[in-house]
């Protein structure tokens, strides 16, 4: 009985074959790449399905009226990032609203940039790992040519080696430019909320001498 055959797991473990040694430390970026966009992609997802709109509204209101507790009340055990920062700043304690909304913001934010330096780090380190594909393959094709039996096989594949690491370090870099742009849209604008809810608390908590120890 045959075995089936997968021609593109073939070609992909034949480029890689054929990309050379740097192919090895290009593939490891790459998958690096591919399951720190999946884990973002679910992250945001999640929090989107989360947000509560209608929530934080309620909770306003509450804050509106003067009642504290009921905003308390509203706000708890959310999965909203906005509305748990809401929530920490009107159970403080041992600070000020205003600096506990602050920290309650910072904590919301490092979760929603997680993974973006790593993301950054991935697109600078895909071409010049790709580029120093290339100087090897054409190191290899350089030193060919001084043989004294020429094989055109051996100049060809280190061209060939040279191209198919470049190509794989730039394809790496720019599948992992598009959507770290966009997680930093997302966070800028997940920032641009928190900040208008913390201002918002602030203003109806201090109509009220809510935000007084």
């Amino acid at each position: 009985m045959s075995v089936p055959t997968l021609p593109l797991a073939n070609a992909v473990v034949e480029l890689i074959v054929k990309g050379g040694p740097i192919m090895y430390p290009i593939l490891v970026v790459g998958v690096a790449a591919v399951c720190v966009i999946l884990e973002r992609i679910f992250w945001w997802l999640r929090l989107g399905i989360g947000r509560k709109h209608k929530l934080l509204e309620d909770t306003y209101a509450a804050l509106d009226a003067g009642d504290q507790q009921r905003a308390v009340t509203l706000s708890k055990g959310s999965s909203d990032p906005v509305v748990r920062m809401v929530h920490h700043g009107l159970i403080h304690h041992h600070t000020s609203m205003q600096g506990a909304l602050e920290v309650a913001a910072g904590h919301e934010l490092q979760g929603a940039g997680r993974f973006l330096n790593a993301m950054d780090t991935i697109v600078t380190l895909g071409p010049l790992l790709g580029l120093l594909g290339t100087v090897t393959g054409i190191m290899g094709s350089f030193s060919s040519i001084g043989d004294s039996e020429l094989a055109v096989e051996k100049v060809t594949g280190g061209i060939g080696e040279a191209l198919i690491a470049t190509a794989a370090g730039l394809g790496i870099a720019i599948t992992t430019l598009i959507p770290m742009n966009y997680f930093h849209s997302r966070l800028a604008k997940l920032q641009f909320e928190l900040e208008a809810a913390a201002n918002n608390v602030l203003i109806l908590a201090a109509r009220h001498g809510l935000d007084k120890k």
